[in-house]
């Protein structure tokens, strides 16, 4: 991805070396939104973490879907292109980061605008270790997340090693996906549908709070797809870009985490979608640009 001497967003909060990463009182209720990540020795798996997030901190899994790393303050030698990352001198992932949001800024921010409104930007909120949000308080193994309820996003751009090392995702661009989807799920949140969700899985059984939150996830994917789209456009991707973000799509869907962790695949569990799936609709936000083809919900909320 060309990213370099280009505009970066404003929008960054760094929470990085605080105690506990706390900055804000009390705790509201609210969904977030992200990906799982291996922690230690194994991955965290989707039904316990998700369920632990979802239910006692009101973080939505779909919030333990969505990543980024870089480094817990010091960064080695700089790497990007041919399936390596943004990783490195001190700052730089901190810069692709504030690139990648500002892009997530202009595209999003047209596209309000021809539609006759404006478009609210969220924030970007960096930590370390653990972070209160309006959404609870989360540590480092649950990966980036969006939380409805303050309009931030939060990273600890440790995520970006993750994805690379352990869950076989390497690629500036893959961590650009990330970021993206993230922002999908603010474009959410401010056309109503995670407020929807959230109140349709307080009275719904599992599986379908569940299948539910899958529909989510993927128009989050597609809403990614479509920001690349615009990406390419203005002449940023580099060739391998697409693939990149095509195989962190497929190494992070429910039964390519599932089959991985615990080697059985258990579909009422996901929370997020198939690798395919996952794919499918990034693809199609890429491949159409069309707010309209990201209709993965049906009328279901």
């Amino acid at each position: 991805m060309r990213w370099r001497g280009r505009r970066q967003s404003s929008n960054i909060e760094d929470r990085r070396g605080r105690s506990g990463g706390f900055s804000r009182g009390g705790l509201r209720p609210g969904g977030g939104l992200r990906l799982p990540v291996k922690s230690g020795g194994g991955l965290v798996t989707l039904l316990i973490v998700g369920a632990i997030a979802w239910f006692v901190f009101g973080i939505n899994p779909i919030a333990l879907f969505g990543g980024d790393i870089g480094g817990q303050g010091s960064y080695q030698t700089s790497q990007t292109g041919a399936g390596g990352g943004v990783q490195s001198t001190p700052g730089e992932t901190d810069d692709f980061v504030a690139t990648v949001l500002a892009d997530t800024e202009d595209v999003w921010g047209r596209r309000f605008e021809e539609a006759g409104e404006i478009y609210p930007e969220p924030t970007l909120v960096l930590f370390n270790d653990r972070v209160q949000s309006a959404c609870g308080i989360a540590g480092s193994a649950t990966g980036p997340f969006y939380c409805p309820g303050d309009q931030q996003l939060y990273i600890d751009l440790t995520f970006f090693e993750q994805l690379q090392q352990q869950l076989n995702a390497p690629g500036d661009f893959a961590q650009a996906y990330v970021v993206a989807h993230e922002v999908g799920h603010h474009i959410q949140n401010l056309t109503g549908v995670l407020g929807r969700l959230n109140e349709a899985r307080r009275t719904l059984p599992q599986d379908e709070a569940n299948a539910l939150s899958v529909r989510v996830e993927l128009q989050a994917d597609c809403y990614a797809g479509i920001w690349a789209h615009e990406t390419r456009s203005a002449g940023y991707i580099e060739p391998g870009d697409i693939d990149e973000a095509l195989n962190a799509a497929f190494q992070i869907g429910d039964d390519t985490l599932q089959r991985r962790s615990q080697g059985t695949v258990v579909p009422d569990s996901f929370t997020h979608g198939t690798s395919e799936q996952r794919q499918e609709w990034f693809r199609r936000g890429y491949e159409t640009g069309d707010f309209g083809a990201c209709d993965t919900l049906e009328g279901r909320l």
